[in-house]
């Protein structure tokens, strides 16, 4: 009997062949925090949703501090939430708006990262409104794998196998490439 033949080789740029251990974007999370609220959370707001091209909600405070004239529940800046097709999307302009350049060390031990963008017109197509002004954001990422709901979801949530979880190395290497930045040194 003879030995079968070997598998072929995959071409460069093919996905795994295990399609559990492809890694996705879970979810970004776009933030702009002011710290008061009136007509500089509103235009916040603006900005947000021309950046993310969806409706952002209020984030509001968690305690009262009297120095910075902030009450409980008080809407201190905006937020959304981007899933799917749309983050991809948001991400690729995220990274155009930062000269794809990505600092490695962003990486949590959970393989979720954050970036920040110092002003909204670094976004390409987006213009300096002076009623606006200059507004910067922060942007973070969770990176994951099918199956990853498992620890979140409502009935019988367990803990995530290791061999489920992503490692900083891996985000690291799916950042470059699926989106082609360049890990600074």
């Amino acid at each position: 009997m003879s030995a079968p033949a070997p598998a072929a080789p995959r071409p460069a740029g093919a996905p795994p062949e295990n399609r559990w251990r492809q890694l996705r974007v879970v979810k970004v999370v776009v933030n702009i925090g002011v710290g008061e609220s009136g007509d500089r959370r509103a235009k916040a707001e603006k900005v947000l949703t021309m950046v993310a091209r969806q409706k952002p909600v209020a984030t509001r405070s968690h305690a009262t501090n009297r120095d910075f004239g902030i009450r409980e529940g008080q809407e201190i800046g905006v937020k959304v939430t981007l899933r799917g097709d749309a983050a991809v999307e948001f991400l690729q302009r995220a990274f155009e708006a930062r000269d794809k350049q990505f600092d490695p060390d962003s990486v949590d031990a959970d393989g979720n990262f954050a970036l920040g963008i110092r002003d909204y017109t670094d976004f390409t197509g987006m213009k300096y409104d002076p009623a606006i002004g200059i507004f910067g954001m922060d942007i973070s990422v969770e990176i994951g794998r099918a199956g990853w709901r498992v620890r979140d979801r409502k009935a019988q949530p367990s803990s995530l196998p290791a061999h489920a979880r992503v490692s900083p190395d891996e985000t690291r290497k799916f950042l470059v490439d699926t989106f082609g930045v360049t890990l600074l040194e």
